[in-house]
C-alpha cells in the first residue's frame, strides 16, 4: 500500500489541523500549569476532546504545580499507567486513582 499523494491545499490543510491541535493540547496543559482547571476536570474535558485525548498522561502530570518528572513516574508506576501512555486510553480504575491521588 502506498501513501496517497496530496495536494498542496491539503497539505496545507493538515498542516493546519496539526497546528492548532498542538495549540489546544498546550493551552490544556498551560491551564493545569496555572490552575485555572484541576486534574480532574482535564481528564474530564480530554474525555469528551478527540485533540485533547491524545496528551501524553506523563505531560499532563508534569504541567502540574509541584510534580516533576519523579513523582509523575512514580504515580504511574504506582497506579500501573505504561510511560508513553495518553489520555485516551487510560482505564477507569486508572482515572479513578489519578483524580483520588491530586484531589
Amino acid at each position: 500500500m502506498s501513501i496517497p499523494q496530496l495536494t498542496t491545499e491539503q497539505l496545507q490543510a493538515a498542516r493546519a489541523a496539526a497546528t492548532q491541535a498542538r495549540r489546544v493540547r498546550a493551552e490544556l496543559k498551560a491551564k493545569v500549569r496555572t490552575g485555572a482547571l484541576s486534574l480532574s476536570e482535564a481528564l474530564d474535558q480530554a474525555a469528551d476532546d478527540d485533540v485533547l485525548a491524545h496528551v501524553k498522561v506523563v505531560d499532563l502530570l508534569k504541567s502540574l504545580p509541584r510534580v516533576g518528572e519523579k513523582r509523575a513516574t512514580g504515580v504511574m508506576e504506582r497506579l500501573d499507567i505504561a510511560p508513553n501512555r495518553r489520555i485516551r486510553g487510560l482505564g477507569r480504575h486508572q482515572l479513578a486513582g489519578l483524580k483520588a491521588e491530586f484531589k
